[in-house]
């Protein structure tokens, strides 16, 4: 057996937890592999909706584990809220034994979110537009070796630890100004700490390794997107951590040969949040237009999003370093009303025409050459079948498997799970 890994080919927010949860009951393990609670992965079904920020999306389907891998960075103040919320909606994941968290983790702390803001601050207009959850700070006391696990909270040495990365965070905040309180925050994640011990804690490696030599299928679930890679992405308009296929191997502790299937989700249109190069981006009605009937606010920050068209040459990008093997298109529907479509098949860069991302893409914009289609003016949300879907949105969905070599295996035309629609088996 292989891992398959789901994960996003633009800035984030393709609408993953939606497929996650779609495909879950074909998987008897979903594992996160990377990222913090910036994730806000928007799962509908039975008119109910449900914003998930660290747990898994399959959490919903009794029959799967759901595992926080080692490459997930954990704030216990918002795990213990996700899973009070569910509970009061009728759902208990702990008590059912379908949540594990990997003792690998690394622990978001309070002090990381106040360094998060004070760096910020201090960047000004060169903002990177962080949403100040700590998860950037988590990740370099990872890499300098510093950091705090989700195993050592039951270690008995646990608070002198946590005293002690707390001061050096707090000296590093003295050179900002003054440390603004809080008691309150640490009083709730101490708090919390002692909650999220009685979620099991596990060796992620060698659970997720144990599932596939049992014949078990494991689907690795990523958060944010592949443009927003630490090494890969828009840099340094980034997030933390790595957002690519790789990151499922070092995230869960599993063997590059180990990857089975690669789905890459993909909007129908192109979404951003934060700063950073956005080469299809329109600043005008049309823009306003994608984000109102695409509801484009992010689900755990409410910002709006920047939005523009479909990005060809990134989503190549994105194709090639994930090793893409089927594609997902998603919200589709949201272009229903548009008489004229357009992708962005080149750039104008630097006096050159390319059909790549290229190194410098911040100080050098690239002008997108545009390419105008059809639109199928029709409304998609209803349809439930390959047969039903209008001629004008067959040819988009076959000039983009032309132009991206891959084919696009489901298609989402709306944001319930019934409104999945599978084009090749």
């Amino acid at each position: 057996m292989q891992v398959d890994v789901l994960l996003g080919l633009q800035w984030g927010d393709e609408g993953k937890g939606k497929i996650v949860d779609v495909l879950c009951p074909q998987y008897d393990l979903i594992a996160r592999f990377q990222g913090g609670p910036n994730a806000g992965h928007t799962l509908e079904f039975d008119n109910k909706k449900f914003v998930l920020n660290t747990i898994p999306s399959g959490i919903f389907n009794p029959k799967t584990l759901n595992l926080i891998g080692n490459g997930v960075v954990i704030d216990p103040i918002i795990i213990k809220r996700e899973l009070d919320n569910l509970r009061a909606a009728g759902f208990d994941p702990v008590g059912a034994g379908k949540l594990v968290l990997a003792r690998k983790a690394h622990l978001i702390l309070p002090t990381h979110q106040l360094l998060d803001a004070a760096s910020e601050s201090k960047m000004g207009s060169s903002k990177i537009g962080s949403t100040l959850k700590g998860i950037g700070p988590t990740y370099m006391d990872k890499t300098g070796r510093n950091g705090l696990r989700v195993g050592d909270t039951t270690l008995p040495d646990f608070k002198e630890r946590y005293e002690k990365l707390k001061e050096k965070h707090l000296n590093i905040l003295a050179h900002y100004g003054e440390i603004p309180d809080f008691k309150e925050r640490e009083e709730a994640f101490l708090a919390a700490i002692e909650f999220i011990k009685t979620i099991p804690h596990v060796d992620s490696e060698h659970l997720v390794n144990q599932y596939l030599k049992d014949g078990k299928k494991v689907l690795a679930e990523g958060a944010q997107g592949t443009l927003l890679d630490i090494d890969f992405g828009s840099y340094p308009f980034v997030t933390s951590s790595n957002t690519t296929t790789a990151g499922a191997c070092t995230g869960l502790g599993i063997a590059p040969n180990k990857i089975g299937k690669v789905f890459g989700i993909f909007k129908a249109y192109c979404t951003r949040v934060g700063g950073g190069p956005f080469p299809t981006e329109l600043e005008d009605e049309t823009g306003e237009k994608l984000r109102q009937l695409g509801h484009e606010f992010g689900a755990t920050t409410g910002r709006a999003r920047r939005t523009g068209w479909i990005d060809l040459p990134a989503l190549k990008y994105a194709i090639m370093l994930n090793g893409v093997t089927e594609l997902i298109m998603m919200k589709a529907d949201v272009l229903d009303t548009f008489d004229k479509i357009y992708a962005c098949t080149h750039y104008k860069y630097d006096g050159e025409v390319i059909d790549y991302m290229p190194y410098d893409i911040n100080t050098i914009k690239p002008e997108p050459i545009l390419e105008e289609l059809e639109g199928w003016k029709q409304d998609l949300t209803g349809i439930r079948n390959p047969e039903e879907v209008p001629t004008a949105l067959k040819n988009y969905i076959a000039y983009l498997e032309k132009i991206l070599e891959v084919p696009i295996r489901f298609l989402s035309v709306g944001p319930d799970r019934t409104q999945t629609i599978e084009l090749h088996a």
